[in-house]
């Protein structure tokens, strides 16, 4: 494998990568810098929002369903203008969105939490054809919402917690039945933070704190790691043509001057080629 600079823009807290299939580009986020971000022939975009951005799904080859920390919005990446859809907790100043994912049934998943990390204040959402249901309360960081290969099964996490868990889906893309423990790592203390599904099934897991993406099994085993050159790792995607490029979002949120300086490429967003193969994004249905 090897790792390359993608983009040397340094984010916050970058989040959110997001392979469009229409377009073969990677769009993401740094959520404290309320932007979201791209590169194209012409080099490196972005589109500043005056709220905090975080996840999206692609609706078509202009359009993006763009999560904020007060609504989901439709937005136009040809005239950078965002309408709202549904309000996303807009009535409490005291939390925003985090991460989120399309499912295999045209829904999209957004996870909230609060400004400061307080416990419990978030949830996670499922947003589905007009309609926004509440899936789980009381979470702290919602992070690793992904989508296994057969559609009907998916994983989330709170980071918080140490736990990734997994839940079978209905033919809807509703959750049925308990959540069931995937990955618990309160023992060894990683921390698991955004993650995306490959095509052999395995969880691909960006571990905040570790300087890893780590690629799971559809066991729990751990079956490879990557080592990056910085401690904060935040989100996984596979893109590319044959959808083997790993993407990765990295954070300098809450990192000291010694850190930064011992880990400079913080924040900037990586490329990795890999001989995994992933599963194309799913389009989000209005």
């Amino acid at each position: 494998m090897s790792l390359a600079v993608f983009d040397d823009r340094p984010c916050i807290l970058g989040e959110g990568p997001l392979w469009h299939p229409g377009r073969g580009q990677v769009f993401w986020f740094d959520i404290m810098g309320k932007c979201l971000m791209t590169r194209d022939a012409s080099g490196p975009r972005d589109w500043l929002f005056d709220r905090h951005a975080s996840a999206a799904g692609w609706v078509d080859d202009d359009t993006l369903l763009i999560a904020t920390e007060t609504d989901l919005c439709r937005f136009s990446l040809s005239t950078g203008q965002a309408a709202p859809l549904v309000a996303l907790e807009a009535d409490n100043p005291r939390t925003r969105s985090n991460d989120g994912r399309a499912d295999p049934m045209g829904g999209f998943w957004i996870g909230t939490m609060g400004k400061a990390a307080e416990a419990g204040a978030g949830t996670l959402y499922r947003y589905c054809r007009g309609e926004l249901r509440c899936l789980r309360k009381g979470i702290t960081i919602p992070n690793a919402t992904c989508f296994a290969p057969d559609g009907r099964t998916a994983y989330f996490a709170d980071t918080a917690d140490h736990i990734v868990w997994r839940i079978t889906l209905d033919a809807e893309g509703w959750p049925m039945g308990d959540w069931q423990v995937f990955l618990d790592h309160r023992d060894s203390g990683l921390n698991p933070d955004g993650a995306v599904v490959d095509a052999d099934g395995h969880l691909i897991v960006a571990e905040w704190g570790a300087s890893r993406v780590a690629r799971y099994a559809p066991d729990g085993n751990l079956v490879e790691e990557i080592a990056l050159p910085v401690p904060q790792p935040s989100c996984p995607a596979l893109g590319g043509g044959d959808l083997s490029t790993l993407y990765v979002t990295t954070a300098r949120q809450g990192l000291s001057a010694a850190a930064l300086h011992a880990a400079p490429l913080s924040g900037q967003t990586f490329a990795i080629a890999t001989g995994w193969r992933g599963q194309a994004e799913h389009r989000v249905i209005l």
